[in-house]
This record gives structure tokens, sequence and C-alpha cells, in this order.
């Protein structure tokens, strides 16, 4: 099992003495707090024990019962008639600070030991050990929880503490604003957290679900869907895409709101400017423009949240149970004037915001993962044929005149000259990271070259294939044998140890329904018969055409389908004459004519 946790916060009503009250509970809070943290201090063999056996040794040296009339510490030296809940939510909290130092402190005389050890080894002059010690604390500032029994009729928009007024217990009524409880949530006890001159109401609350798989038993399901999100600092702050584990797009959202909190920044980052070249030179641990630096951090950390929630709710909507981002932890801003590096440094901030509130937002949703991909290249990408794009924009021609087709960064739209894939660049980058994430964990059922492959291949640059390294590895073929090897999709007669037969193995990405595939059965793309050797991808796409050594012929890996006009060019052979040797080209290209599926870059070379 799993558990959700957050906090809802709600700002009190209350009348104006109810303040006072409110403090003086707060102050005696703190002062049992330090009273039962030195009590600690004092009996280190207390923080051996689990916190409840912990609770239990505390309460009999400072509570007074029938069996313990006399304790060694009295609290009531502190204040009279302390409820047992207010007493147990002091010691827990003077625990937790105990067992923090007591942490942190054996971790600093560890660090001083190995580097004690490090100077004796050492034959030159020591150095000394100077990090300081840390400190225990000195004052106590803790919000004040309620456990139950110190509360009492709870309602939607009102609530029953018992506080100490100062001189005596009593219980006060206040009303509560703001967010409602959520029904599906379990409350833990709420505490009154003073925020300025206001105080407000925080309450814990908790959902217990099924823990979800990890992403890596996830991608293995065909039903998983991933939400990918693309960040940025133009119009559209984020830009999210729902895919499939095979790679259908179910949906995309623009996220705007880019340029207006932008301009925002740099107006108030303008007048900060002013302010500061009016003021000179400001005195030491003196903050400037507190209430102006105050403005763009709330409005940031607002739209950080909207962003977030409506990224969220987005993926919850689809059915998304992945949610994956860029790894974005190493963004600079360029040199310029200081409103713009200030803009872009705290547009690079906004987007850690949006992760980390996405992040619990996401698990407090239904346990929806989170997770970072890589972000080299996302952007330049196709999410297609993952070969290298053209950035434009609107109306600014793909090829300038007398030029090549370059990158615009910023750009808003994309072209992939390989296949012609048209999109906008956000949305094409969001597709990416998708994509990224399911290559992280299907790394292993990707077919690749042996280590030993690639130490020892020939490789012909003109093919740009690779001598198989099977005869190397296994005994048995032979020259006759390898010349008539169409049983394997790769390399020569031997067995490649494809997972999936025919083929399946291309119609993983590239099948009908794929964005990626022709979207038409194989029978209707290849023209050929469902069983016949011209029906398979490799057929057409790797073609047994490249000579290895003597008269062998293994299969091409160019991929892109050779016409027959480039024989008559160049010499080079061509999959339709290799099959039907008793054919001529100009036969094979009045075939080919009379498809009409054919697609335009098959025939781009006549």
């Amino acid at each position: 099992m799993a558990k959700a946790t957050t906090t809802i916060r709600q700002s009190l009503n209350y009348q104006p003495q109810y303040a006072h009250y409110f403090a003086e509970n707060a102050a005696l809070f703190n002062r049992v707090v330090s009273f039962y943290f030195d009590c600690i201090q004092a009996h280190a063999g207390i923080l051996a024990l689990t916190n409840q056996e912990a609770l239990t040794a505390l309460e009999r040296l400072t509570h007074a019962t029938e069996r313990h009339a006399s304790p060694i510490l009295p609290l009531d030296n502190i204040a009279p008639g302390i409820p047992a809940m207010f007493r147990r939510a002091a010691i827990n909290a003077a625990l937790g600070s105990a067992r923090s130092f007591s942490s942190s402190l054996k971790k600093w005389r560890t660090r001083k030991e190995k580097h004690e050890a490090k100077q004796l080894r050492k034959s030159a002059k020591s150095r000394p050990f100077r990090e300081r010690p840390p400190v225990a604390p000195r004052t106590w500032k803790k919000s004040a929880p309620f456990y139950a029994g110190l509360w009492k009729e709870r309602q939607d928009h009102s609530i029953v503490l018992k506080v100490w007024t100062g001189s005596c217990w009593s219980w006060v009524k206040v009303r509560t604003l703001g967010r409602d409880l959520p029904a599906d949530f379990e409350m833990q006890s709420p505490a009154l957290v003073r925020r300025g001159a206001q105080w407000w109401l925080h309450t814990c609350i908790e959902k217990t679900f099924t823990a979800p798989p990890k992403i890596a038993g996830q991608v293995t399901n065909t039903e998983t869907r991933i939400c990918a999100v693309d960040l940025n600092i133009n119009e559209h702050i984020a830009v999210c895409t729902v895919q499939t584990v095979e790679g259908t797009i179910l949906a995309t959202r623009f996220i705007g709101g880019g340029r207006e909190i932008a301009g925002f920044r740099k107006c108030t980052l303008g007048r900060i400017a002013r302010n500061r070249s009016q003021t000179g030179i400001i005195a030491e641990n003196e903050q400037d423009n507190a209430a102006l630096w105050a403005k763009i951090r709330h409005r940031d950390e607002a739209l950080a949240h909207m962003v977030s929630a409506r990224i969220v709710q987005f993926a919850a909507s689809h059915g998304a149970s992945i949610l994956v981002f860029e790894h974005l932890g190493s963004l600079r801003p360029e040199k310029g004037r200081y409103s713009r590096r200030g803009n872009t440094k705290r547009a690079y901030w906004m987007k850690g915001r949006i992760f980390r509130y996405s992040k619990y937002k996401a698990w407090n949703a239904g346990g929806i993962i989170t997770s970072r991909v890589n972000p080299r290249n996302t952007s330049r990408e196709c999410h297609r044929c993952h070969g290298l794009v053209v950035r434009y924009n609107a109306g600014q021609p793909v090829t300038p005149k007398g030029g090549t087709a370059g990158y615009t960064p910023g750009a808003a739209l994309v072209l992939c000259e390989t296949c012609q894939m048209r999109d906008h660049a956000d949305r094409n980058a969001s597709l990416r990271i998708g994509q990224r994430l399911l290559e992280r964990y299907q790394e292993p059922l990707k077919e690749k070259p042996h280590t030993a492959g690639r130490r020892g291949g020939r490789v012909s640059k003109e093919t740009g294939v690779t001598r198989s390294q099977d005869a190397k590895r296994r005994s048995g073929p032979s020259t006759r044998q390898a010349r008539q090897g169409d049983s394997n999709a790769h390399g020569t007669a031997q067995d490649a140890l494809l997972k999936f037969p025919g083929n399946e193995t291309c119609l993983q990405c590239h099948g009908p329904q794929r964005q990626a595939g022709p979207g038409v059965t194989p029978e209707a793309h290849s023209h050929h018969g469902a069983n016949s050797e011209g029906n398979k991808c490799v057929a057409c796409h790797m073609p047994q055409i490249a000579a290895t050594i003597a008269d062998v012929m293994v299969r091409s890996h160019t991929f892109n389908f050779i016409s027959p006009s480039m024989t008559d060019k160049y010499g080079i052979p061509n999959p339709c004459t290799s099959c039907h040797q008793d054919k001529t080209t100009r036969w094979a290209l009045d075939a080919l004519d009379q498809w009409s599926n054919i697609s335009p870059w098959r025939m781009a070379a006549r």
C-alpha cells in the first residue's frame, strides 16, 4: 500500500482577544518542548528507545500519577493542569528535534575523525578541522498541534479548540475560511500556524491506495499511457501530450501564460533597477525593494501551482499513469541587461517549481509516477523518424533564398526533411520526451550489434554494411549457405536471435496504426501476397544487395527504398529486379507507376 499526504491550509475568523489566546498557547507549547528537550539531553539513553517507549519514559520522569506521585522533573512547575494530549504532542516534537540534533552531531564527529585520520597519514603539515559543530536549538518557534481531545465539533466552516489563555484552559470556537476537506482523505491532527498577524489552521490529510507498479513494469503493458511535458519560457509555459506505450498520440494541451508573466517580471525588475539607481549603496543585511521582490515571488509561485495543477488534471483525465519531464538542472541565463538576465533566471526557477509541484500533486491524484529524462536534442529530433528537424517561424521560408535549411532556436514550427513531418516545435519536443522514457526501459528489447561485432566489423563506406560476425562465432556456415540466407532478417543465413519472427519486429514501430507506419496493411503497402517473399519488410527496405567476401550478398541497412532508376543511373542493385531476375528495370518502373499508394519519397530519385 502507498500513502498520499497533503496539507489543507485554512485562514481563521475569530474574535480579537483570541489572537492573544493563540499566542499564549503557542508560547506554552514551546516552553514544554524546550523542557522535554532538556530532559532528553540529560538522559541520553532515551534516544536509544523507540518513540512509544521514549514517550512512556519521559512521562514517568515528569508526570505525577497515583503510582508515581513524585516525578523527578515535575512538569507542573511550568503550567498547571496541562492536558495529556498537549503534553504528548510536545514530547513528540522534542523527540524529533533531539533525534535530528543527535544525528547531525554524530555526522559532524564522523567527519572530524575522518579528517584527523587523513592528516595522520600525510607527511606534510596538518591542517586543522575548521567546521563548527552543530548547536542545540536556542529558541523554539514550533506550531502547536491539536491531538484528539484538544478539538471537537469540526464542521465544514468551524471548529472548537482547547487553548491556554494565559491563566486557564478554555474552549474557543473559530470559523475556518478556505478549501474544504476532501471526502476520500483521512484527517490528521490540525495545527495552529501564525503567518504574520493572522492565525491559520493547517490540517494534514492522508489517503491510502494500492501502490502503482514501477515504471519498468508499466512500460511493458500496452495499456499504459504516458503524459510527456515540455516546459518553456516563451508563450506556452507547458505543452503536454498523452501517448500510449505503442506510440499512439491521444491528446495534446498547450498551457499559455508565458508572455504575461515575462512582461510582469520585466516591468517589476525595471522598477527595482530604477529604485536602486536612486538609492545608491545599501546598508549591510538590509533588503531593498522587499515589496517588489515579494510581488515577483508570489506571482511566480501562484503561476507554478496553477500550471502544475493543470498538467496533473490533464494527465489524470486521459488516464496517464506516468508523468515525464526533462531534466533541466543546468540552465543558465545568457549575458545581457540586468532585467533580461533576471527574468530568464526566474523563468528557469519556475520550471523547477512546476516539476516539484507536479510531482507531489500527481502522486496525490492517485499514484501517478513522475520521471525525468535527458533533454539532449529533444527539440532537434523528429518524433517520427528521429532525424534532425528544421525549426522556423510562421511566414518564414524553411530554406532561405540562396541558403540551406537551418535551425532557428525558439521558432514555433518544425519540419523534418527526411519524413516531411510538420508540427509545432514544442509538441514535437514533448513527444520526443515521452519516447525517450520508453527508449530507456525498452533498450534491452532493441536489437543492437554485439560488442565483438562492433570491434571487429569491417564497414563499407559505400553501403554502410558491417561484415557479419556470426561466421567467426559459430561453426558450420559455408559460403553457399550464406548466399542463400533468406531465413534471417539481418545479415546472412545465421540466426540473428530476433525476439519476434518475420515482419513483427518492424511492425512494433511501423505498424499500420502507428505514426511511423504506412497507414495500411503490409500486403497493401507491398502489393505482394501475405506469405510471399516480397511482402517482407526487409525485402524492399533491407534488400540482399550488399557484397562482402567473394560473391556473398547480405542485406543492406540503408532502409530507404532503392528505385530501379538508380540501377540505370549508378549501377546500384535494386530490390525489384534482384528478386525478379527475369525482368528489366523498365518493367519494374512501369509496375511501380500502377501502385496508387506509392510514397513520394520512394520515387524521389527517378
